[in-house]
């Protein structure tokens, strides 16, 4: 019978209430109310009062004037949807309603007016939507006094460009979930946030919004949730941060260095474009452990505990004495399952909760095996050594450079070749001189500038000089190899000699190859981004593999070459034939420095590389920075010394330069006595000038000339400018 009775209600309701529904619009038996479709052009003004939800939607409304909800008290949803001609929201058009907690208004492209005061005294709200429109600026939205504000999102407003200050004050006293979301926001201005209690707040897809004001969070507490992805923010404020639980910064890629870590106070979880950024949080993590580790207070906090664990009897004792202590404040009392410590009054208190709140923060991308998190260099033994190493190859060539550049003597094929190795080697000390000075800057905080020095004309400049100047000095070695062979080989061959003109095109068209390798990096062939030392370890296509792979064969050809010449350049030596006036052993020891410096450079970096480059690494980047520092430029600090300047033409020149300054001038007349005497003597031979103890002493620098008359005519000629004594 009841059952009966309520049907009769419902069927007697219904049209009661169908029949109050405005012209052009429909009613629904859940208490909403539809206007749908072109011919609506106005907001009916008959609405009846029991409905609960009211929907535009695909309307030709223009304006939605002020006080056209008035009255509706019990009016809980509006939404606005698709309503492609609405232009204008008047003011105090949504005022009063105390029972409205949803307003969306989505897609309304021709919105360019929402005026102040349209939203006043909401009490019930609790979810506003205002996407896809053309306002150009936020709305007032500061009186709707909302209790328990749950979610406001502004999403796809393209002309939205500030948020102002104090943009969200007064909307609610509860806790706001602020989504603003591919908005065309460039600024947030400071204190837009205050007044307010966030939870989450969601900045996503502003890809024009490239700074957050230092005060932004000033006056607001939290948020604790931030997700600034897609956006150009290179700065994050500094206040506000220590309520973030949770941080969202993915594709960000202008967001390359952290505030002080400090203000992470509450940080648990963090997602980042950079794994570097992770390194930031794993170390500070680290660090507080260390500390921890070795507090003096916290040692004492871990043996009391373990100490009351072994005596349950005595803990228990223990504890009632302190609890029966009325100088020690209780709140001190219990601390890790009622561990106590057993402290005098007059000693100050500690909080022991710093012994245990140390929470590791979750945090991805994780740091991959090119990039650990550690400095450039990392060990403090591998930065004494490779200061050292650039400061060696860097004087060493320079010297060798200005000597002979500045030499009287005739600029022959050797001193042409040695120009050429010491500026190569050179060039390799100024890539140790990059990256030694920039680990020395960032030293214990290279996470935070790991995106500027990798993606950064710094390192793109220091790769490109380590594969130039590696190159480079290879050909050269090469070349330097083969002109001695040649020059041994064929001593008796005038008509054969090697020629200054021959030289410039072999070394220009070894210029032309290495600057052609190392500029290919940097138009997209591997990169020299991949690592924090800079080299082009970037394998993941395969042109970029093969090019690793055909410069390191390419280097191991150009070691098994100069290891075949010199064996035929010492057994050339050693044959009786020979003309020989020096010991062969002094030979062979020379050949086997040379050698040796050359495969202790390149066999394990090649072997290292080649392996890595095949995608079988058998080294981590951490263990290859050993093989940079200790073997990578062994070559260029040693080869101005093994070429140049442990030579005796090099010691010549040498004085002779510094007698031009007045310095050394008994030594640089003696070298000049000397240099008379061995062309004298060569013109008695007449015949080669190229002996084995020239060889032996002079390596680059020795000139194994094969010369007639004339042309030892010319060298006297050269050799005899000796200027007068003081």
């Amino acid at each position: 019978m009841a059952r009966l009775v309520l049907l009769l209600l419902w069927v007697l309701r219904g049209p009661v209430f169908c029949a109050d529904c405005p012209e052009l619009c429909s009613c629904g038996a859940d208490n909403q109310i539809i206007c749908q479709g072109d011919k609506v052009d106005h907001v009916p003004n008959d609405f009846p009062r029991g409905f609960s939800k009211l929907i535009f939607k695909y309307t030709s409304l223009h304006i939605i004037p002020s006080g056209a909800f008035f009255g509706l008290s019990n009016l809980t949803s509006i939404w606005v949807l698709q309503n492609e001609a609405l232009e204008n929201i008047e003011e105090n058009t949504f005022v009063n309603l105390p029972k409205l907690n949803e307003i969306i208004i989505d897609k309304a492209k021709l919105l360019v007016h929402i005026d102040q005061g349209a939203f006043r005294n909401l009490p019930q709200l609790r979810y506003m939507t205002i996407t896809n429109t053309g306002i150009g600026y936020f709305p007032d939205i500061t009186n709707i006094h909302s209790e328990d504000f749950i979610l406001l999102e502004f999403r796809d407003n393209i002309n939205m460009h500030i948020i102002p200050s104090n943009a969200f004050q007064g909307l609610s006293s509860g806790t706001l979930n602020i989504k603003l979301i591919n908005n065309d926001l460039t600024e947030v201005q400071g204190h837009a946030f205050n007044g307010t209690d966030l939870g989450r707040l969601n900045l996503a897809g502003n890809q024009n919004l490239q700074n957050l004001h230092d005060d932004v969070f000033m006056g607001a507490t939290g948020p604790t949730v931030l997700d600034i992805s897609r956006t150009s923010i290179s700065v994050l404020p500094t206040h506000g941060l220590k309520f973030v639980k949770k941080l969202i910064a993915q594709s960000t890629a202008n967001l390359k260095r952290l505030p002080p870590l400090d203000n992470f106070v509450e940080l648990r979880e963090a997602s980042m474009t950079y794994p570097s950024h992770c390194c930031a949080f794993q170390n500070e993590n680290s660090k507080k452990k260390k500390e921890i580790q070795w507090s003096a207070v916290c040692n004492k906090l871990y043996n009391n505990i373990s100490s009351q664990k072994e005596s349950e009897n005595s803990r228990l004792l223990s504890k009632r004495s302190l609890q029966m202590n009325s100088t020690f404040p209780q709140e001190y009392a219990l601390i890790d399952n009622e561990a106590w410590f057993d402290l005098n009054d007059d000693e100050p208190f500690f909080d022991y909760g710093f012994c245990t709140n140390v929470v590791d923060v979750i945090c991805n991308p994780k740091a991959d095996d090119f990039n650990p998190c550690e400095d450039i260099v990392g060990k403090d033994i591998l930065r004494v050594i490779i200061w050292l190493m650039n400061i060696l190859a860097i004087v060493g060539n320079i010297a060798v450079l200005i000597v002979l550049l500045t030499s009287r003597y005739k600029l022959t094929v050797p001193r042409f070749l040695m120009c050429n190795l010491a500026f190569s080697d050179f060039c390799m000390g100024l890539y140790l001189l990059l990256i030694a000075s920039v680990d020395v800057r960032t030293k214990g905080r290279y996470y935070n500038y790991a995106i500027d020095w990798q993606t950064g004309a710094g390192c793109a400049s220091a790769g490109f000089f380590t594969i130039f100047a590696s190159e480079l000095s290879v050909y050269t070695l090469t070349a330097i190899t083969l002109e001695r062979w040649h020059t041994i080989t064929y001593a008796m061959q005038l008509d054969r000699k090697l020629c200054l003109r021959h030289a410039i095109v072999i070394m220009s068209g070894g210029w032309i190859f290495s600057f052609t390798v190392a500029v290919l990096p940097l138009i997209g062939i591997s990169n020299y981004r991949k690592v924090s030392i800079c080299l082009p370890m970037d394998i993941n296509s395969p042109v970029s593999q093969a090019y690793i792979i055909f410069i390191l064969i390419l280097n191991v050809i150009a070691f098994l070459l100069i290891c075949f010449c010199y064996i035929k350049i010492y057994l050339t030596v050693r044959n009786p034939n020979f003309i020989s006036t020096n010991s062969d052993t002094k030979i062979a020891k020379r050949m086997a420095v040379l050698i040796f410096t050359d495969f202790i450079c390149m066999s394990p970096i090649s072997f290292f590389a080649i392996s890595a480059a095949l995608k079988v690494p058998f080294i981590t980047v951490s263990n290859s920075k050993i093989l940079l520092v200790l073997f990578y430029p062994i070559n260029s600090c040693a080869n101005p010394f093994l070429y140049a300047i442990f030579t005796k033409t090099f010691r010549r020149d040498f004085y002779i330069l510094l007698s031009r300054f007045g310095c050394c001038e008994m030594k640089a007349q003696l070298y000049r006595t000397e240099t008379t005497s061995s062309i004298h003597n060569s013109n008695v031979r007449n015949g080669a000038l190229a002996t084995a103890s020239q060889f032996g002493q002079g390596m680059a620098y020795t000139e194994l000339q094969v010369a007639n008359h004339r042309r030892l005519q010319e060298a006297q000629s050269q050799f005899m400018r000796v200027p007068s004594n003081n």
